[in-house]
């Protein structure tokens, strides 16, 4: 592995010869015409291209030279700029950045970056033209959190194989790529790779070494197979900004929050981001979950196009950040907590294929997100892995019932990514109207009546317990943010009829279902 490590260090940039004044380091972003990584004598350097230590954000010259202070772990990257690709390894994975840590990691569990020695006297960024449409879409991935090969191969087979052939033109996971064992980057990084696309990754609390006594250390692992935890990327007209928000403490423990260093990044970076451009913050655990958020707040209030992602959760939910969160912009902070795709973190029941339910704790299916952008605006589409595009609520109703009893009969109706701005309405039968249903927070009554296998689960049959068998334990249930119910109305008729349901967004993209029920 160390091998790995050091071929990519000197290979992805020219390193030319070794500085000896340890305080700044310099180098240059330059075309790279051939595509060979190694910077000729006939290859312009670029003007204008941010690069940051992770803190400090210059801009290159005219010359594509740029300077920067270096410290003894340092993680130096190229700011990709809308129109340029960066180079991708065989794994897909962005190579944009140069670790300097001289002394190498730090010993823990699992390995880090090997001692890279004294610093380079150049740090050259290879970037080549690329067209970027103003329209394009991104792959989210929430918390794939693989314990194993076996749940390697879950995320393989439930989510990765229907990506194949996307027109998304990249794709970011949100955090908690493995569950507790970042030795499995390597096998997760091979599967993702078969989509085809560049990837970028989030560093989450999963993926932290084991072993490390300061949070500093925490990411280790997490930077030989990616670089920096912190950083930023442009596309088209929207500016990517992907942070670490989860921050270890000495007894081993976790919060959410920013440095201080990530925060003079995020302001130093953002006064080269023009206001039109759409500001994406991109993270593991919710925004509106970190301590120190108003700091971030305050950096972006003012701008007219802002939002955020995360995952960690293990639900779906979208929040609208106004000034009880802290926000004080002129409109909320739109912030969406993404679905999983290993839900709950793969528990349940085993299908036909062998892959289990894994449905959330909020009663929405496990998969991922379609995030679309047309300038600076977008738009977001959830999809349930290995399920129609379409399937996007699950509606509770009984299947049968004399007519008495559906008066006090209670349409209970999952939106999967529904939120506050969505409309839920029914039309039942003998009405060609459509009656709004009520947003109630509540939780679902599938999983609910999931939950009631937990101590048939903890049973055994020869010595073996049935959660074996039958697949992990679930967690209780968690509310969902996206229940909507409503009353049926009196004297339906006996027969079978068909309840309607639709649906739209606030994104103005609208979807429908029904359920068959009878009256005897």
């Amino acid at each position: 592995m160390k091998k790995f490590a050091s071929f990519y260090l000197f290979s992805s940039f020219i390193l030319s010869g070794f500085s000896y004044a340890q305080n700044t380091a310099s180098g240059t972003v330059y075309n790279d015409l051939n595509n060979n990584q190694v910077r000729d004598k006939n290859e312009p350097g670029l003007a204008n291209i941010c690069v940051s230590n992770g803190r400090e954000v210059t801009t290159t010259d005219k010359a594509g030279k740029w300077t920067l202070p270096v410290n003894g772990d340092t993680g130096f990257f190229v700011i990709k700029p809308a129109g340029y690709q960066v180079p991708v390894s065989a794994e897909q994975l962005p190579r944009h950045y140069y670790l300097h840590k001289p002394k190498g990691s730090p010993t823990t569990q699992t390995e880090g970056v090997a001692p890279t020695g004294p610093l380079p006297r150049s740090i050259d960024f290879p970037l080549r033209p690329q067209a970027e449409d103003k329209q394009f879409s991104v792959l989210l991935f929430g918390d794939p959190q693989a314990r194993g090969l076996t749940e390697v191969n879950y995320v393989m087979h439930d989510v990765v194989e229907e990506c194949i052939g996307t027109s998304a033109k990249f794709g970011i996971t949100l955090g908690d790529i493995v569950a507790d064992d970042p030795n499995l980057f390597g096998e997760i990084n091979a599967g993702v790779a078969q989509i085809g696309i560049p990837w970028y990754n989030t560093f989450g609390n999963h993926d932290f070494n084991r072993g490390a006594t300061d949070d500093q250390f925490s990411d280790e692992t997490f930077e030989r197979f990616y670089g920096p935890s912190t950083y930023a990327f442009e596309y088209g007209q929207v500016a990517f900004i992907v942070l670490k928000n989860i921050y270890f403490t000495p007894d081993g423990k976790y919060k959410s929050q920013f440095t201080d260093t990530q925060i003079d990044f995020v302001r130093n970076y953002l006064k080269h981001v023009p206001e039109n451009k759409l500001v994406v913050l991109v993270m593991h655990a919710p925004l509106v979950r970190s301590g120190n958020r108003n700091e971030l707040f305050q950096l972006l209030e003012k701008r007219p196009h802002t939002f955020s992602v995360s995952g960690h959760t293990h639900t779906m939910a979208h929040v609208f950040a106004d000034s009880k969160w802290g926000w004080n912009g002129p409109k909320p902070h739109h912030h969406f907590i993404n679905a999983t795709v290993c839900g709950s973190w793969w528990v349940g029941l085993k299908d036909e294929t062998g892959i289990p339910h894994a449905t959330m704790n909020d009663g929405a299916p496990n998969g991922y997100s379609i995030l679309t952008f047309n300038g600076n605006q977008y738009k977001i589409q959830f999809k349930a892995a290995r399920r129609p595009a379409d399937y996007q609520m699950n509606i509770y109703l009984p299947e049968e019932q004399s007519p008495a009893n559906w008066d006090t009969t209670q349409v209970v109706v999952n939106v999967f990514a529904g939120s506050a701005r969505s409309t839920v309405e029914m039309q039942v039968p003998g009405q060609t109207g459509w009656i709004p249903l009520s947003l109630k927070p509540s939780g679902d009554p599938a999983v609910a009546a999931m939950a009631q296998l937990g101590p048939f689960l903890d049973a055994t049959v020869d010595g073996t317990k049935l959660e074996k068998v039958f697949g992990w334990k679930m967690d209780e249930p968690e509310t969902s943010h996206h229940i909507w119910r409503g009353s049926m109305p009196k004297n339906i008729p006996k027969g079978t009829h068909r309840l309607s349901i639709r649906t739209t967004d606030q994104f103005g993209q609208t979807y429908s279902a029904s359920r068959i029920f009878r009256v005897r």
